[in-house]
């Protein structure tokens, strides 16, 4: 026999002369002990929350690593007479741990003080409030050892009964089913049983069916029933005694028995029974083992916790992979567009205010990439287009660069289209354009910075303010193509004049420099005000005023200026009501002719705030749309072949995407958190990379009564960002400056 068997054996054999004499509060007492002592083995890996129902205390057990969207309701045993919060949390928090799940415990009341039906009332209470806070019934499992056992199966069948829905399925553990103690097993393992005694069940028994009161000493003693006849029917009762029941509609099981128990029988003529009835049930049973084994963590029998998690697998329906999805209308001239010095990509981070756990960070990875399937993907060639497909594991925690945005080669993309960037205190996460837009990638960061808080502090973030319940499947609006859904009837032309481009040396190794702008909003915002104009306009105003400042010094006449635009990308998803994940932006374009003379910065701002009013309308982005999809829909481009229509797609792009505008201005706005986020996120930021033709793009998100303005630039010159530092300087606008110039390490 194992040593560890061997010896668990031996001590409960010395003991149990001894237990049927103890009192019930010593009973208590102990079994309480053991509990906690079982939980703390468990206190790193397993944080637990305090909750009443209904009066009746609960804890909410999560694990470090929860695999699993659903939640175990465990009911704990010891007789219907003893164990709190502490013993439930033992095995509860064993539960949550080996199989990565949420397990919620309950300290029923307990008999002989509280007798039947108090305990499965408090069931019934604890099942309801898991409905009431947003858990389906197919993501419940019920769980108990014991009396705890049999309650589950009370509880099933007193839903059943009220026409209730019934959770996924029932682990049950040697579970008590017949409280009149009627089968055989009572009398032929009475020896062999080294945990459990038949006078003590009847104990127990009779304190749950009958009450009690204390006798001359104190001591708690049950009611008895002096007719055996009327004893029995009594405890016949189904609700009682589940056994009893037809078992006709009961969910699936799952049930541990040991081949030494004494209740051996309750274990498998309720299998019988389900199995009799129709329903699904499969019972294991551990030979020569006693009453709730798998409490004792034998090492022989750690194959049963993988049977635990595979039924909690099958059961709970698991979360849908991606096993492919086409590019969205927007993301299908990234892959054919990129060359060797630029790939499409954003960078959004989080700074946080202690140094990065990777081993933390790397857990919240694997848990919110599930949560985000059309992100978490690789970029393949096909036939006809590129296509996005899920990724088969986590990409490797990246250091960083001297300079952000590096390029993402084909065979970066092929193995997984985003990169996880960490410096010191700093979360980074780096998008291909391919898979989202900024508004996309900001829910993103935000999930997995406030995941990352959970794993590494404890910290519970609520979800809200983009930040999503990372245990919920994506829904289908969030994986759609929002272009193709708001395509609008008919087109608009794409016909506009090419802009001025901001020339200069390019950096020949490739590298980025970002410089930043810390600006105080407020003072932005009262500015923009005073002139009836948003934030976003005001700063464009800036930018717009540094680009003219730029070509009037480079270029000597001014019947040779080009005209001055930005792309202003337009957030579609309020206009449309749309959830997506994906992209789903289009451009505004704003600008002015110089040759037409001098502008105020007043006038700066009202011309833009003019052309954003006019462009930024429903009908005109439906148009705008319907111009894009009908490219994707036109049968000859459909047709060809992905290795002929790479090069078109190019020339398009060079032709008509990025030569109409100097540079793109795009703002994330303000980024507001919950408390317990911005107790430990000190920044954020939003970094564009460079556009493919010209060296400039400028980007910017509010977040801590900070704005954060940053230009990012692949060439050799600081050309625009010291016309911008002037025109923020004159206009009177408070700000520090930052930057990764060669030879500094931060940025």
């Amino acid at each position: 026999m194992n040593g560890k068997r061997a010896f668990y054996r031996s001590q409960l054999n010395l003991i149990k002369p001894f237990v049927d004499r103890c009192s019930l509060t010593t009973v208590r007492r102990a079994q309480d002990s053991v509990g906690k002592l079982m939980a703390n083995s468990y206190k790193d890996q397993v944080t637990s929350e305090k909750i009443l129902v209904e009066n009746i205390k609960c804890a909410m057990l999560v694990p470090k690593d929860e695999l699993s969207g659903g939640v175990i309701l465990y009911l704990h045993g010891g007789g219907y007479v003893a164990g709190n919060l502490d013993y439930a949390g033992g095995f509860g928090s064993s539960l949550a741990v080996k199989c990565g799940i949420r397990v919620v415990t309950v300290e029923y009341r307990l008999a002989p003080e509280n007798p039947y039906p108090a305990a499965l009332d408090d069931a019934m209470a604890a099942y309801g409030h898991l409905l009431s806070s947003g858990y389906d019934p197919s993501r419940i499992i019920l769980c108990g050892d014991s009396a705890g056992a049999g309650l589950c199966y009370a509880l099933c069948q007193k839903l059943r009964d009220k026409g209730r829905t019934l959770p996924a399925g029932i682990i049950a553990i040697s579970p008590w089913t017949d409280l009149t103690m009627s089968s055989p097993s009572y009398g032929l393992n009475k020896k062999a049983d080294p945990s459990m005694t038949v006078e003590r069940l009847k104990y127990f028994a009779d304190c749950y069916v009958y009450g009690g009161d204390r006798d001359k000493k104190g001591r708690l003693r049950p009611n008895e029933n002096s007719d055996p006849e009327n004893d029995r029917e009594t405890k016949s009762d189904p609700r009682i005694s589940p056994l009893f029941d037809s078992q006709d509609k009961m969910p699936e099981s799952l049930i541990f028995v040991g081949g030494d128990e004494i209740m051996y029988d309750d274990a498998v003529l309720m299998h019988e029974k389900l199995i009799s009835a129709g329903c699904k049930s499969e019972i294991v049973v551990a030979p020569e083992l006693w009453h709730g084994y798998i409490l004792y963590d034998l090492p022989e029998r750690a194959g049963d916790f993988d049977k635990i998690f595979k039924f909690i697998k099958r059961i709970i329906p698991a979360r849908k992979r991606l096993a492919w999805m086409t590019l969205d209308n927007a993301a299908k001239i990234f892959p054919a567009a990129r060359s060797r010095t630029w790939s499409n990509i954003f960078r959004i981070s989080s700074t946080l205010d202690e140094d990065i756990d990777r081993e933390a960070l790397k857990v919240a990875l694997d848990v919110t990439v599930r949560r985000f399937p059309s992100i978490a993907v690789a970029i393949k060639p096909g036939l006809f287009w590129y296509y996005l497909e899920e990724i088969s594991s986590l990409p490797e925690i990246l250091d960083e660069k001297p300079y952000p945005l590096a390029r993402m080669t084909s065979r970066d993309l092929r193995k997984c289209a985003f990169r996880v960037i960490v410096y010191k205190n700093r979360l980074a996460v780096e998008f291909f354009h391919s898979l989202t837009d900024g508004n996309g990638g900001l829910i993103f960061v935000k999930t997995l910075t406030a995941e990352y808080l959970y794993q590494k502090y404890g910290v519970k973030v609520p979800t809200g303010n983009g930040i999503l319940d990372r245990l919920e499947d994506p829904t289908p609006e969030e994986l759609e193509d929002s272009f193709i859904k708001n395509a609008g009837d008919y087109p608009a032309s794409r016909k506009d004049t090419d802009a001025y481009k901001i020339a200069g040396e390019r950096e020949a190794d490739g590298f980025r420099t970002n410089t930043t702008f810390v600006i105080d909003p407020d003072f932005v915002k009262n500015e923009a005000k005073k002139r009836g104009v948003t934030v976003t306009v005001y700063m464009t105003a800036i930018l717009l005023e540094a680009s003219r400042r730029v070509q009037q010094a480079r270029v000597a006449k001014p019947s040779k200026y080009k005209p001055i635009k930005i792309f202003i990308p337009v957030n579609l998803r309020k206009m449309f009501n749309s959830q997506t994940m994906r992209n789903f932006i289009l451009y505004a374009m704003v600008g002015i002719d110089p040759r037409l003379g001098d502008y105020s910065f007043d006038d700066l701002c009202q011309i833009i705030a003019a052309q954003m009013k006019q462009q930024m309308t429903e009908k005109n982005m439906k148009a705008i749309i319907r111009t894009n999809v009908n490219s994707e829909k036109n049968i000859f481009i459909r047709i060809v072949p992905l290795f002929i229509k790479n090069p078109i797609m190019k020339a398009v792009f060079n032709a008509v995407g990025e030569k109409k505008s100097c540079f793109s201005f795009s703002n994330l706005g303000m980024v507001n958190l919950p408390e317990e986020y911005t107790a430990r996120v000190k920044r954020m930021d939003f970094v564009l990379g460079s556009q493919a033709a010209a060296p400039y793009n400028v980007s910017a998100l509010t977040y801590g009564g900070k704005m954060y303005l940053n230009v990012t630039r692949n060439a050799k010159e600081p050309v625009l960002e010291g016309e911008i530092y002037r025109v923020m300087r004159e206009m009177g606008v408070p700000h520090t400056v930052e930057s990764n110039t060669r030879g500094k390490e931060e940025y």
